[in-house]
Order: C-alpha cells, then structure tokens, then sequence
C-alpha cells in the first residue's frame, strides 16, 4: 500500500469457585465494610465514594443526575442514605415471566418495580454507580435490552451502547478524577532483595506509589513493570552502565520506574492505588546469570512487592507508609508490564495462580512485550499493545501472548485483545526513556531517521506516521488507564479502545489503533478457526486455500507449510521464533489466493456450514474473523456472504468494515515493515438485513476479480465484554532436568502437572544446543493423559567421538504453548557426561 493511500485513510468468565485472599471472596470487586454495607454491590471507582463511606450523607430528595436515549429517560434521586433510579420508557414493557431490571453503565443492579402500563420502572439502590450514570436501561436476566416500539424486544442479540466519538474516550481515559492523589514511595535499598530467578543475585526493592488518599475504602492495585534499560547512568559526564549492580561510583540508578507518572496519576485519581516497580538490578545482571533473560526474576520481583503491600496493608510493613494500612484490595489486583516488563507481568500472574491462596490477579496488560518462551495466560483478560514504528521488540513477538492463548484453556472466559499502534515507537511509552524528558540519557529506538514512515527527519515530516513524544504518552496513558478502569472498574464505555466497535480503525489520542479482539467464551461461538481442515469448511473456486503456519527454512512441530517464504521476521508477528521456542508451530491460518477473474462463478470461496445448535446467532453481536492481505499482494478486499435456511442472503465488502485488507505503510526500504499483522473484522448483525438470523446456515468469503492473497483466521459470531476473570485454576506443567552419560542414548525428561487435569494437556517441549554436539536442538508436541499427572520424554543422546570442551555439557529445555494446563517451572538443565573425556 502506499503512504499517502495509507495516510488518507481516517485514522464473565463462567461460574467456578474462585480463590480467596485472607478469607475474603473475589468475585466483589471491593473488600471490607463498604461491601457488605451495599449488600456484595460492586461500586467503582470512577470518581465516586464507596456505598456507606461517603463524606457526608445523601440528602433525601436531591436530584443527582438525569438523562436520555432512544426512547428512554431517568432520573435519580437521593434517598436516605441511598439513590432512587426512575427509568421511563416511551413504550410499554414486553410481557415476559422474567422480571425487569434496570441496568446503569451496562451492568444490572437488581430487580425494579414495573407501573401499571409498564412504561415507569423504578429502584432503590446503594450502589453508587447509580449516583452519575452515562446510560440506564431495561435488562432481563443480567443482560440489557432495548424496549421496541411494538413493546416487543425483536434480535436476541445485545444492543450496543451509546456510540462515543474517540475524542471522547480518549478524553475520558485520561481525565483526572475526584481523588486527591499523595505518594507513598517506599525504598529499602539496593540489596533489599535477592531472587532464585537471578540465581540469588541482590536487587533493590523500591516503587514509586500513588495513593487517593480521600477515597475510601480498600482500592483496586495496579503494578507497573518498566522494562529493560541501562540501570545506571553518570548526571556529570551524561554516561550509562549496565555492567554492574549496585551502580559502580560516579553512577546513579536510572529511575525507569518514575516513567509511567502521567498513567498513574490517572488511575489514582480515579481512586486505585497505583505502585510502579524498579527493576534496575534485574536489568544489570540477567544476561550473566539468568536462563531466561530474567523473566522469572521479573515474576519474583512483582509478587514480592505484592507481598509487602498485603503487610502495609494491615500495617505491619515497617518503613512503608501508614497511607496504605487498610487501603489496598488484594483481591483485584491490574498489572502493566512494558518490553521484558510484559513478559515479566505475565510471568508474575502465573506465579500467583500456582499461590495456595493467590492475589486476585484480574488483568494483566503487555507493554510493547518480549515473548521469549511464548507462556499463556488464559482466564485474565489480557490487552497487548503493539507499536508499530517498534525498533527495539521490532518483531513484535508480544503477538504470541494473544494469538497463543486464543485456545490455551477449555473454560477461558474472558476478553483478550491486540492493538496495534500507529506512529508508536518502544521507547517513547516511558519518559525516563524520552529523551529531552529523561534525568540519563535517552535515544529513540526506531533508529532510521530518514525512514518516511517512521522516521522523524524533518525531511520526512509530509509522511512519517510518528507520533511525537508528547502524543505518544497521551496515547499510552488513555489505553493503560482505560484498560485498568474497564476490567478493574467495571466502566464499559473504555471497552471501545479494545474491542473494535469505533470502525475500521480507533483514535487514542493523535494515535491510530487497529484492534484484535476475541469475546469470552460464554459469549462466542467459533465456527470455523481455520487452524487446520475442517469438516464445515471449503475452499473452492480457481484460486487455493492452504493451512499454514509460521515461516520457510524452519523445522518445527508443526506438520502445515509455511506461511511465508520471506526471511524477515520482524514483519510476521504471529510467526515470530521465540527464543526458547523457536521450532514451535506458531500461529495456524487459512492462506487464500486466487487469480484475475471476470467469472464470479470461478471466484475463490470459503464456505463455513454453520452447525446444527449454532445457526441461531441473535444473541451475538457481531460476525467476526480475523484478515490480512498477504505479503505478495497489493491492497485487496473480499466479500462476506450471510445465507440463511431459505437461500436468502446478505452480502458486504470487508473494505466497507475495516483496512484489514490493505496493506499497512512501508517505505519500501526498511527490513522490519510493512507489518503483516491481522486485524479482527466486525460486522455488526444489527446492520444485517434481508436475512434470518435465527436461521443461518453459511458464513462465506469470496475473492474480487483482480487477483491477491489473504490470511484468514477465527471466523466466530461473538459480543465482546471484558469478562471477569482472576487467577487460573487450570493446572500447572513444568519441567525437570535430568544428569546422563554420553553413551546412555536418551535422557529421560520429566514433564509433571500441579494437578489431575480433566481432559489431556498439551505442552510443546523445545531443547536447545548447548557448546556440546551431543543434543540435538529440536521441538515435539507431547500429550499428559487425562487425570494423569506426569509424562517423561525420552530425548536422544548421540555417543559421538568429539571430546567435549567440558567433561560435563549443560543443555536447557523449555516448556511452552500448553493447552488446557498453563506454565510453571518452564526451563530446565540436562547435563550429559562426555565418555571421552579424561575427567
């Protein structure tokens, strides 16, 4: 595509018992007196006090807020210590043998009672969400509706909310709220800390903390994880070291965790209480004595500052401040990691849901990530942005996170999301690592200044799509703190940054975002992922449909071609070789090509028969699959065909939906763009006309007349929520290491479970080579049978006559990608004796 083309273009989880942190249930979003005041009524943070907390008491008879939309007003009134909701509907109420709620801001409240012509509903509520709402509504059975003109409520699907202009919710995401924000740093040296993951190294325990210190109550947690960057930098000679840990003299530590203060504040002003993390001592000495580049060490370091906020928070923690004794809710805890950070973060998620009595991790958003041993993470909802102007993660590997744990867990049942950043660099999210805004020294990442896409020459200007520094920042802060206020704070007008309900693409500020987005599993049906041949699914026409995965020139576990012959890597996400997993299969589509054709009848065609139980799609919101146009064609487009049970059918051009078929910017010079990157297609079904959707029997693509390609995945009817999720119960698969002799011909590795799993689980075990030549590098996919809850893998040892360079050679195994299991332990050494040595 070319880059003025481009720069035209208008920029629940399921019931299950869920673990408790100090005797106190999760699924309340707030703990302590205020809770059980509201009766369990989760309240939010959204610049009001918790239900029983507030400063002074409601005055009966006040009117707090009123409004209007689509046949609908209401008022609220306060009463006693409590809020009257009147919700008035231009028609009268079907009549149906479930009763009427009312729902505020998308989430029911209770039942109402009804008027005598069905047109008056009214409620008496502590809940404070009721004190200011954006939106009121019916609901039936928890979930809203929409009172018709005939008085009957026609589509089974829900309607959305209330469109906002992207101005809208970028102004909304980064508002300062009601709260008065003070700090509550804390810092107990350099050496306060040392982490197995670090091989017992010393690291600093210091954070950056902002606390509302006037609202009341326990508040949700967010943990920031900055990533890795010089840990220490010289004020006089304006010089960086990343030797050394503690920072050699003359040197200061770097303050990366001082960088997110604009998110922070943010967030604390809307009543969280936000703890950024300094990581600087992991930064110095993970190469040297770390096996996976310190993404353990960055897990341990996240749950050892959980565990000292648990003692602040009962005022045990000495030289922590008194502002968070009896402030923090453990269990509704946000984390944010950015670059190793990312990994970091979702390593600290997996380390707490194998806790005993684990914190309530209930989202976790990747930064600009590294994925170097492509660990799942199912049952938290889950944000990765990418930046697409990256010149340091230029691969964006961080895709795995998404794209691996779309089918890791059977019973997943939350929102996960990608977005994808235009104009973004890796740097820029962070201003410690800005410069002209950074205390060290500090560089853009996207080195190619004169790049016309991502450059920032002032020759360039007419085209690059470079965000400035400033913008960049904004950008940052609107999607960390309306991810956190989505999925923490329950505010569903933030879900529009993720889930792809703005168009064809979303503005964050001065930023295009272009979004992936797959609904909870309660609410999606996957027809047809396009993994692999299916019974439901045909390709036909003059044109061919293969099921591929990854890149040419690898051997993995996968038994599909390759997706691509091309040998830059930094420009397939999806198929990116993780360090650790690199003969992995990565990422299986549909590959579709077709030639010129002026016969529509000759045209390429993926054909998806519904299922029998599946053909009644009114309860889902939109027609989804995820697209790219191929790296061999120039923009391209492809028609998406409803058929229902009497032929009739609906038809509409992706093109009309999204630019998921048009190429994404490139200067033509440049190894790491364009970016082969897909994005979800929505099509909203209450735009669908013509059709039955109680009835559909086909979902169907079919080729234009001027040839092309395309990658197609996930075709699914789905309404995104964000979902409630919280630390995994699945089971835990890790590996252990094992000690042979040369001439052994295997060494057997064992592969355990933390528990009995229901249904098999599938791992992927990867060995590396070491300076040895006695183990081969090499993948295999390997099957721990149901209620089984160990399996060993013999690896073959080859007895050759090389005399080793040690007597002893260390090799390493890693663990990745699991299905219905996450990670735990996931590398592990084997140590194969060399019969010719003398020693």
């Amino acid at each position: 595509m070319s880059i003025s083309s481009w720069a035209s273009r208008s920029r629940n989880r399921s019931s299950r018992n869920r673990p408790s942190w100090n005797g106190s249930s999760q699924h309340g979003r707030w703990r302590g007196p205020a809770a059980a005041a509201v009766a369990g009524a989760v309240a939010l943070s959204l610049g009001l006090p918790l239900a029983g907390t507030a400063s002074a008491a409601p005055s009966p008879g006040v009117t707090t807020a009123t409004g209007s939309a689509d046949g609908r007003s209401w008022t609220v009134t306060q009463s006693g210590d409590g809020y009257r909701v009147s919700l008035k509907l231009d028609d009268a109420l079907p009549v149906r043998n479930a009763l009427p709620e009312i729902a505020v801001d998308g989430t029911s409240l209770g039942y109402a009672d009804e008027s005598a012509d069905g047109r008056t509903l009214t409620l008496e509520t502590r809940d404070l969400r009721s004190a200011h709402p954006d939106d009121v509504r019916v609901a039936w059975n928890g979930a809203t509706s929409t009172a018709k003109s005939d008085g009957a409520y026609k589509g089974g699907h829900r309607p959305s909310r209330p469109t906002q202009t992207a101005e809208e919710l970028t102004a909304a995401a980064t508002a300062q709220g009601r709260y008065t924000v003070a700090r509550a740093d804390y810092d107990f040296g350099d050496t306060a800390l040392t982490l197995d993951g670090l091989g017992g190294k010393p690291v600093e325990e210091r954070a950056a903390v902002w606390v509302p210190t006037d609202a009341k109550g326990e508040r949700p947690v967010v943990v920031f994880l900055h990533g890795r960057h010089s840990a220490c930098y010289d004020p006089v000679n304006a010089r960086t070291n990343n030797a050394a840990w503690p920072c050699p003299a003359g040197y200061q530590p770097i303050p990366s965790y001082l960088g997110y203060d604009d998110a922070a504040q943010t967030l604390a002003s809307q009543g969280y209480v936000v703890v950024s993390v300094s990581a600087d001592g992991i930064n110095a000495q993970d190469a040297s004595f770390t096996d996976d580049a310190g993404t353990l060490a960055r897990g341990e370091l996240v749950m050892d500052h959980l565990d000292l906020l648990a003692q602040a928070d009962k005022g045990r923690a000495a030289g922590v401040s008194s502002l968070l004794k009896g402030k923090l809710d453990l269990s509704d805890v946000g984390l944010m990691g950015h670059s190793r950070g990312g990994e970091g973060v979702v390593k600290a998620a997996l380390l707490n849901s194998a806790r005993p009595h684990p914190y309530g991790v209930n989202a976790v958003l990747p930064l600009a990530p590294i994925d170097f041993g492509r660990e799942t993470l199912p049952d938290v909802p889950m944000a990765v942005v990418l930046p697409y102007c990256d010149g340091d993660v230029s691969n964006q590997q961080g895709q795995h996170f998404y794209d691996d744990t779309r089918s890791a867990g059977a019973d997943d049942d939350v929102m996960r999301a990608s977005v994808m950043v235009m104009g973004a660099d890796h740097n820029f999210f962070n201003t410690e690592w800005t410069p002209g805004v950074a205390v060290a020294p500090a560089g853009d990442d996207w080195s190619a200044r004169t790049d016309t896409v991502c450059g920032t020459d002032a020759g360039v200007s007419a085209t690059s799509t470079r965000l400035t520094a400033a913008e960049q920042s904004q950008t940052g802060t609107a999607l960390m703190s309306g991810f956190f206020q989505l999925t923490l704070g329950g505010k569903q007008q933030f879900q529009a940054l993720f889930d792809g309900s703005q168009g064809a693409a979303t503005t964050v500020g001065a930023a295009t975002v272009y979004t992936e987005v797959q609904a909870p599993g309660s609410s999606r049906s996957d027809v047809a992922p396009l993994t692999a041949a299916a019974s439901n699914v045909a390709v036909t026409g003059a044109g061919s449909g293969v099921y591929c995965a990854g890149f040419s020139g690898r051997v993995t576990t996968s038994a599909l071609p390759a997706c691509t012959a091309s040998t830059y890597t930094s420009r397939f996400p999806s198929w990116t070789p993780a360090n650790y997993a690199g003969n992995v299969e990565a990422t299986p589509l549909l590959h579709l090509t077709w030639p010129d054709s002026t016969s529509a009848a000759a045209r390429s065609k993926v054909t998806v028969e519904m299922p029998k139980g599946g053909r009644d799609v009114r309860r889902y919101s939109t027609l989804s699959f995820r697209a790219a146009v191929d790296e061999t064609s120039a923009d391209t487009d492809l028609t998406v065909s409803l058929t229902d049970g009497r032929g009739r059918t609906a038809s509409v051009p992706v093109s009309s939906l999204s630019h998921a078929l048009d190429g994404n910017p490139s200067s033509g010079t440049s190894t790491l763009l364009p970016k082969t990157w897909l994005q979800t297609v929505s099509w909203k079904l209450s735009t669908v006309h013509g059709v039955d959707l109680s009835d559909i029997r086909k979902v169907v693509l079919t080729s234009p007349s001027t040839a092309g390609g395309a990658y197609l995945s996930d075709v699914a009817f789905q309404s995104v929520t964000a979902g409630r999720g919280g630390p995994s119960d699945l089971p835990q698969v890790s590996v252990a290491g094992a000690s042979v002799a040369e001439d052994a011909g295997t060494v057997p590795v064992k592969l355990t479970l933390s528990a009995r799993g229901k249904s098999p689980v599938t791992v992927n075990l990867q060995s590396l080579a070491g300076t040895g030549t006695q183990l081969a590098t090499a993948a295999r996919k390997v099957t721990i049978p149901a209620h089984a809850t160990s399996v060993t893998v013999d690896l073959p040892v080859v007895d050759d006559p090389t005399v080793e360079t040690s007597a002893d050679t260390v090799y390493k195994v890693y663990v990745s990608v699991p299905r219905d299991a996450v990670i735990g332990q996931n590398y592990a050494r084997v140590v194969v004796h060399d019969d010719e040595a003398t020693a």
